[in-house]
């Protein structure tokens, strides 16, 4: 079984379809891996009963020979996607008991495809957090090790369950979202392959929202072959989100191999920070290194804005969680805590279903929408916003894509930022620019830091060049 599961989506798909084993053989083996795993806490709700139906129905098709392009491969989904009668929680006390009456559109795309449903994956609390440690479920364990001293350390956040998953191998691949480095910062932490698209590449409908204008799904995978796989599959425009973008669908997979040569590389000189560790430092370079030996051309490219990023995207994020997270109320779904009034009844759920993580953004979001403030946060951070788009698409114009760390640091022990909160917000300043800008990027294994954790190489793209990003990011991984 243990060699079931070392296989890559590619892998199993050619398995299969030879008839080396079978989909419920295969699923049994996640199965068994997810038990042997289950410290890790990755899973807020597993599904064993349904895979198992569903890859029963897999192999039917598969002998019958109307195998779909994701016949039998068992998938992992954040639990901020709704999927219907299957519990879905944003690992918040807020949403106990809800069981969606309905699909996402991510998600509906995967079983359209023939995927199959091993369970919800552990986060931050409605996404809000790099560690992953705001879950009310209780953290996910990064599978490394620091090897030094054995330390557990933690898989990133807030798609933490998600990458965990897929570095401990209990799914063949996973699905998450990112708002602000959500899919790319735990993949670099845990030593894996995550993908953002451009805003709009994907659909958001029946994503538990976090800040509209910068969610995405994307998926995190052990290969960027797999990564296209996925993407592909979840890809489309779609009439039930209005920010879904009508743009043809490439077919990833195929375009992959092509190589970089001739194509140029810009490295951001606003990315070299003071106080860059060592080890983040020459990572990048060797990824560097690859890209130039492959026959690509590297050039220092400038994006004058990026110091201004991370003030600007938390007030953004926080603003559009404040308007979100207000139908949280306890008369629709989720806990109720009963109160005298009305008002003290909302008071009370709000109270007792947010964590402070979340009630922290909430109020800082409801503070720059406030009367008198509103023009001087959140409005000029949205123009702070534009003028950081506009230093990529000026970059685009001499460069095919950037090379750039994912993370400032690898995977740390839990509670080490606990008590400050910007020292945590910190922690995706690499990332955050690319939801501000809408772009597509991915990160990918980019070597191990001095401790031995790993690291990982993010590569931007232009607008709806998910292609050029895969092929970037496949040649520059360590």
């Amino acid at each position: 079984m243990s060699a079931l599961i070392d296989l890559t989506l590619a892998g199993i798909r050619t398995g299969l379809a030879k008839g080396e084993f079978t989909a419920t053989e295969l699923t049994r083996a996640y199965l068994a891996q997810m038990d042997a795993t289950r410290d890790l806490n990755a899973y807020i709700t597993e599904t064993a009963d349904r895979a198992l139906a569903a890859a029963k129905d897999a192999d039917a098709r598969l002998q019958s020979g109307n195998a779909r392009p994701l016949e039998g491969l068992p998938l992992a989904i954040k639990d901020n996607f709704c999927t219907k009668g299957v519990l879905t929680t944003a690992a918040s006390h807020i949403l106990d008991g809800f069981v969606p009456p309905y699909e996402s559109t991510v998600t509906s795309k995967l079983w359209d495809a023939g995927a199959i449903l091993l369970g919800k994956t552990n986060m931050d609390e409605f996404a809000m957090g790099s560690t992953s440690g705001t879950s009310y479920y209780g953290a996910p364990k990064n599978p490394h090790k620091r090897p030094s001293d054995g330390a557990t350390v933690v898989p990133g956040g807030s798609s933490g369950g998600s990458a965990v998953a897929v570095a401990a191998k209990t799914c063949a691949a996973a699905i998450g979202s990112d708002t602000g480095g959500s899919i790319r910062q735990p993949a670099s932490l845990c030593g894996v392959v995550g993908i953002k698209p451009t805003y709009g590449r994907c659909s958001r409908f029946g994503i538990v929202a976090y800040a509209s204008s910068l969610d995405q799904a994307g998926p995190i995978t052990r290969s960027v072959e797999d990564a296209a796989i996925v993407l592909q599959a979840i890809s489309g425009h779609d009439p039930k989100d209005s920010t879904s973008v009508p743009q043809s669908v490439p077919d990833f997979e195929a375009l992959l191999g092509k190589g970089v040569k001739g194509l140029r590389i810009g490295i951001p000189k606003e990315y070299r920070v003071a106080g860059m560790p060592a080890d983040v430092e020459r990572a990048w370079a060797e990824g560097i290194k690859r890209l130039e030996a492959a026959g690509a051309t590297v050039v220092d490219v400038s994006l004058p804005h990026t110091k201004y990023a991370l003030a600007a995207y938390y007030i953004i994020a926080m603003a559009e969680a404040s308007s979100n997270l207000a139908r949280y109320d306890g008369l629709r779904f989720g806990l109720r805590v009963p109160g005298k009034t009305l008002d003290d009844m909302y008071r009370k759920t709000r109270a007792e279903g947010f964590g402070a993580e979340v009630r922290r953004r909430i109020l800082i979001g409801t503070f720059v929408l406030s009367a008198g403030y509103y023009d001087a946060y959140y409005a000029k951070a949205q123009k702070v916003r534009a003028l950081i788009r506009d230093d990529f698409l000026e970059a685009f114009k001499t460069v095919d894509a950037l090379l750039v760390p994912t993370s400032p640091v690898s995977a740390f022990p839990p509670g080490e930022h606990a008590e400050d909160p910007v020292a945590m917000w910190l922690v995706d300043i690499y990332t955050i620019t690319v939801n501000l800008a809408g772009l597509p990027a991915i990160s990918v294994p980019g070597g191990l830091a001095d401790d031995g954790l790993p690291l990982g190489l993010q590569v931007i793209g232009r607008p709806f060049d998910e292609a050029t990003v895969l092929e970037v990011g496949r040649v520059a991984q360590a």
